[in-house]
């Protein structure tokens, strides 16, 4: 069939030129890339990864020749021949004539579907069989079939292999054996890494030749897989195979057409609907719905040798399987479709099936307890890992960080009564204990901002009213325990929820910004200690005086004129001082005189530097994983390793210069701070019996605090996108949290729950992504690698470095706040909280495409952000006045803004800037929450999106 327009010829996005067709140039769907493996085996499901190779007849009519010109995974490989390499992966882009031209050759073409040839001679042999030619134009086209094609193959630590890596063969009678075993150039490719085991390939043939009277054309399915020999560059089983000879055209015609052709084998729709094809109709079906969705670039409108580059994100293709399936299955496979994908992909809003309530005491804690107990072995063998290693070193440092962190403000708070080494034994005994019974293991136990606030006024208050401080503090603790057990017992953790990110976002804001505010407080502290000295300041200055010749100190000569260091000599009048440092000084018989001879200037200064070294260098180093230096390995250990890394260089960097910084403080001795008090606490000491009964009201007061703190980073831990196998463990975790709050109150320790930003750097430090992906694709995020050991290890080595002061007193507190900065600043900017307040500044032209923009006026999204901002501002003006005793009930008081804020925005509002509560996902119909499965608008579109698979939103990223 011949197309109108044939005779037309226009410029490809290669720059060469193609046939035109109908003007325009089309920009396929693109190779779909799901965002991890299961969402892949989804949209195709039972179906390997295809690898398509285009090789190309050149050299007519001289010395013919097959090479290897272009390559597909998911994305468009060229070969640049005067580079000798290939292009970066980017999206291919066809001409609509090529397509076209593709469907008429196809349908006059052969098509042989389940083909049972077991070689390339066999499959050669199918194809010639049916062309109506002579005998010897048969001869030659099946020996320049089996001819060797020639690939650019780059092997580590070689040049290229091109022609002298093959040879051509002609001789078709050699022993087929012989002629289909790939070449061990193909088996060093390196290519072969990036496809996973059951990878299939595709060969595409296209040229021209001259003693062919018209085009011919062949597509094959084979009946089972089969290595063709060095047909492609990779030792794979063959799956299709297609052939495109014909007359010289003008222009590349046959090239392209191949393009199209391995442009439609790399779509995986397309891929599905070829594989289920039972004739040529299918086929031709299967090729017009892909010439239903393609995009429309107009000529002249945009650059024709631009190369686009893979995008970061696909959208779900649930959609587009939907109306294969339909097309094949009908209905019922279309619902059956829908069903198990909707299982896989449950959307953030829909309800949790571990916060259901059973309906008897502790029937919560008993199904946490039955379900993490199939799990507790694999939670050890899982952490058999190399990447445990680099998470263990990194949180471990954390850990001892925040411990001294906030074991040094709480000594402060406390005059004493609590220390370092209080934080340390706290911290250890806690924080394993949590690792082996708790529901989720991937918490980090540690003190927060929000208890140690709770602590001070708890401390200031029995000042105040001279109560024995320890005593109180132990009933407070008992009553805590209690009324946890209580909310364990009547499964009170269901109510989380209601914490939806409006919660989430404001809780995380407020302890990240607690991070950055500490870290930003110690360095001014060290300013303080160590003041920057300027002239005319009090400590400036620090001079060399000498006495005179009978040894009085009281009485001064002048300096020798011809001494060299005469010229740092200043004549006072009476006093004659040298500017000497004051070793030399003594060296010479002088004496050091002044404020500043004892006295270091550049401490604060270089501590400055180191706090901001380790700080931007860890932020660094988190990058390098997407950059384009290094080999990928490299890239990777930088990555995984970036913390340490960081302090490994201000330690250099301070051992270098050799200055007194202050360095790590670790106990030396095992004993409680508070002088002549034992490691058990006297239930009443000095104070009156009905004390303990007393303590329930602020007991009551900081059971909200730690039931709000503990459930809301357990929320954000155990969110649908960190893809948790395992499950969570609400009820299980309060229940520990309940006990080691009454040990600790019994042995004088601090109180721990889940630290939100530690533990989200944890998780975010076990992230796993799958190793083996396409040129062009990001690797998938995978889930998250959930055992216990790692968290155990931390806090064993958290318990034993009072045994390592000797090698921990070399790290200067300086780069470890700035490591402590790192985290804080990673937390707050990684939420979407923060994006609408960059919004808030941002004029509407440089705003970017965000999909709650497309559905939510700015307006109303500067009026949530507005409140937000509203009550993260009140929640930190309460936390820093003596007003902050009620800072539990403002932090529970931010469920109940959120409850009101339904009479200000509407349910689909809320759905983009927030999620949905309970009652509003009852209350609202079906329709109104679910993505249009139409294909006739981008709303649907973006819609989908919001129930795709996607990376945590609120995390601490350190790959």
């Amino acid at each position: 069939m011949k197309l109108p327009g044939q005779e037309e010829f226009e410029t490809s996005s290669a720059g060469e030129n193609v046939p035109a067709g109908e003007l325009d140039n089309v920009l396929g769907p693109g190779p779909d890339v799901p965002l991890d493996t299961d969402s892949r085996d989804m949209v195709v499901p039972n179906s390997p990864m295809l690898f398509i190779q285009l090789n190309e007849l050149l050299g007519w009519p001289q010395a013919l020749e097959w090479r290897e010109t272009g390559r597909w995974v998911l994305f468009e490989e060229k070969l640049e021949v005067g580079a000798g390499r290939w292009s970066a992966p980017h999206v291919p882009t066809l001409a609509l004539a090529s397509l076209q031209k593709l469907r008429s050759l196809l349908a006059e073409g052969l098509i042989l579907l389940d083909c049972p040839a077991q070689s390339l001679l066999e499959l050669v042999e199918q194809v010639i069989r049916v062309e109506s030619l002579s005998p010897e134009l048969k001869g030659q086209l099946q020996a320049l079939l089996l001819q060797r094609p020639q690939h650019n193959i780059q092997t580590r630590g070689t040049k290229l292999c091109w022609d002298s890596c093959f040879v051509e063969s002609t001789d078709i009678r050699k022993d087929s054996h012989d002629e289909d075993a790939p070449l061990k150039e193909q088996h060093r490719n390196p290519l072969r890494q990036k496809l996973p085991p059951g990878a299939e390939a595709a060969a595409v043939l296209a040229g021209e030749l001259g003693f062919l009277a018209r085009p011919l054309g062949a597509f094959i399915r084979l009946q089972n897989p089969v290595v063709l020999g060095p047909l492609t560059e990779v030792p794979i089983p063959s799956r299709f195979f297609c052939l495109l000879l014909g007359p010289p055209m003008p222009g590349r015609a046959y090239h392209e057409m191949g393009r199209a052709m391995a442009v439609l084998l790399s779509d995986l729709q397309f891929q599905w609907s070829v594989r289920q094809a039972s004739n040529l109709h299918d086929l031709l079906a299967a090729l017009d719905a892909f010439l239903q969705e393609v995009t429309v670039l107009p000529p002249g409108r945009w650059d024709p040798t631009a190369r686009i580059p893979p995008p970061k994100c696909l959208p779900f293709q649930h959609k587009r399987l939907s109306s294969q399936v339909w097309e094949v299955r009908g209905i019922s496979g279309l619902r059956g479709a829908l069903a198990e994908d909707r299982h896989h992909h449950r959307g953030p809003h829909m309800p949790n099936p571990e916060l259901q309530r059973t309906g008897w005491l502790f029937g919560g804690l008993v199904q946490d307890v039955r379900r993490k107990a199939l799990w507790y072995s694999s939670d050890f063998l899982d952490a058999l890992h190399p990447q445990c290693l680099s998470a263990v070193l990194y949180i471990y440092l954390a850990t001892i960080t925040n411990a001294i962190t906030f074991g040094g403000l709480l000594g402060d708070a406390t005059e004493g009564a609590q220390g370092v080494l209080e934080s340390f034994l706290g911290t250890a005994v806690t924080g394993a204990a949590f690792c082996l019974m708790a529901g989720q293991p991937l918490t980090i136990l540690s003190s927060t901002g929000p208890v140690l606030v709770f602590e001070r006024l708890l401390f200031t208050f029995c000042r105040d009213y001279r109560l024995d401080y320890l005593p109180f503090r132990l009933w407070v603790g008992i009553w805590v325990a209690t009324f946890c057990l209580v909310l364990v017992a009547t499964e009170a953790s269901v109510l989380v929820r209601y914490f939806t990110r409006f919660t989430e976002e404001g809780f995380c804001a407020l302890i990240s910004l607690i991070f950055i505010y500490d870290a930003l407080g110690k360095m001014l502290s060290l300013a303080h200690a160590y003041p920057i000295q300027r002239p005319g300041s009090p400590a400036y200055g620090c001079f060399c005086q000498y006495p005179g010749p009978g040894e009085n100190v009281s009485q001064w000569t002048r300096t020798k004129p011809n001494d060299r260091d005469d010229i740092l000599s200043m004549d006072l009048g009476l006093v004659n001082a040298s500017l000497l440092p004051p070793p030399e000084c003594t060296q010479k018989g002088g004496y050091p005189r002044g404020p500043g001879c004892h006295t270091v200037p550049d401490i604060a200064l270089f501590s400055l530097l180191l706090f901001l070294t380790s700080f931007f260098f860890a932020t660094a180093l988190k990058h390098v994983k997407n950059s384009r230096l290094f080999p990928s390995m490299v890239r990777k250990v930088f990555s995984d390793f970036s913390s340490v890394l960081a302090i490994l260089l201000g330690c250099v960097l301070d051992a270098f210069l050799g200055l007194a910084t202050p360095k790590l403080l670790v106990p030396t001795e095992f004993k409680p701070t508070l002088p002549g008090r034992g490691w058990l606490v006297s239930p009443f000491g000095a104070n009156s019996w009905w004390l303990s009964v007393a303590a329930a009201l602020p007991a009551l007061l900081l059971s909200i605090l730690i039931f709000m703190d503990q459930q809301i980073t357990a929320v954000i831990l155990n969110r649908t996108e960190y893809r948790l196998q395992k499950g969570a463990g609400f009820h299980l975790d309060l229940f520990c949290v309940a006990v080691l709050i009454l040990l600790t109150s019994v042995l004088g320790l601090p109180w721990y729950v889940s630290a939100t930003v530690i533990s989200l750097a944890h998780m975010d430090s076990l992230r796993r992504e799958s190793r083996v992906y396409a040129p062009g694709e990001a690797p998938s995020f995978l889930g998250i690698r959930e055992q216990r050991l790692t968290g155990l290890m931390v806090f064993i080595l958290t318990g034993t470095s009072i045994f390592l002061a000797p090698v921990l007193k070399f790290i200067p507190m300086p780069v470890l706040y700035g490591i402590f900065l790192y985290m804080g600043v990673a937390a707050l900017s990684s939420i979407q909280f923060m994006k609408r307040v960059q919004l808030l500044l941002m004029p509407a032209k440089h705003q970017p495409d965000l999909l709650f923009l497309r559905h939510v006026p700015l307006s109303r999204v500067h009026l949530f952000t507005a409140i937000q901002l509203a009550c993260l501002g009140l929640l930190w003006i309460i936390k820093s006045t003596p007003a902050a005793i009620i800072f539990p009930i403002m932090l529970l008081g931010l469920v109940g803004v959120r409850k009101a804020l339904e009479w200000v925005f509407s349910p689909q509002e809320l759905l983009w800037l927030d999620e949905l509560m309970p009652e509003e996902e009852r209350n609202i119909p079906e329709k109104g929450l679910e993505p249009d499965h139409s294909f006739n608008g981008s709303d649907s579109e973006d819609s989908e999106l919001m129930y795709q698979p996607k990376a945590p939103e609120i995390n601490i990223s350190v790959n």
